[in-house]
């Protein structure tokens, strides 16, 4: 099975036309769309580990880390301080992510370990594993924690929602 791996311009362009030319997109929109993104650049990596193509799994490997720590970190500076000040809550949803990613993070070092030993079998299992945790973060996120950040941030979420999607355009 083909993946098509989505460039970031496609992405914008595909946010724009989902939304309309001079639509602002929310919270809910903008980070599910990054989260797409993201499991493209993951299956990507996973199938060139499968057909043990080390060399396509070692790029695409890099392109997925170096785009998931840079949604955890637009998530961690910008997205979820403003929730916190707004909300007062710092052991709330916002901790429970902050642990997540952090997981997430141990699993992409295990999986570059796996992908540059070349050890498919690892590399499967590290990739699995990942996976589930990357499902039920994102379904956590996009289903609580984005909501509430739209419902809390009120006049905040255009702004925020364009320096997210600037920060996640650099990566």
């Amino acid at each position: 099975m083909a993946v098509k791996v989505m460039s970031t311009s496609i992405h914008k362009n595909s946010l724009t036309f989902f939304l309309g030319q001079n639509a602002m997109p929310t919270i809910s929109q903008t980070l599910p769309a990054h989260h797409k993104h993201c499991d493209d650049l993951f299956s990507a990596a996973e199938e060139a580990a499968q057909r043990g193509q080390w060399k396509t799994c070692s790029e695409a490997t890099g392109r997925y880390m170096q785009t998931m720590l840079a949604h955890f970190d637009a998530e961690e500076s910008l997205l979820f301080p403003a929730f916190e000040n707004a909300t007062g809550m710092t052991s709330g949803p916002t901790q429970m992510m902050r642990i997540e990613h952090d997981q997430m993070r141990n699993l992409l070092g295990q999986l570059e370990v796996a992908q540059k030993a070349q050890d498919a079998d690892t590399f499967s299992g590290v990739a699995e594993t990942l996976l589930i945790l990357m499902q039920q973060h994102n379904m956590k996120e996009e289903n609580i924690l984005y909501p509430m950040c739209d419902q809390t941030l009120g006049a905040q979420v255009e702004q925020l929602s364009a320096q997210l999607s600037a920060r996640l355009a650099e990566a």
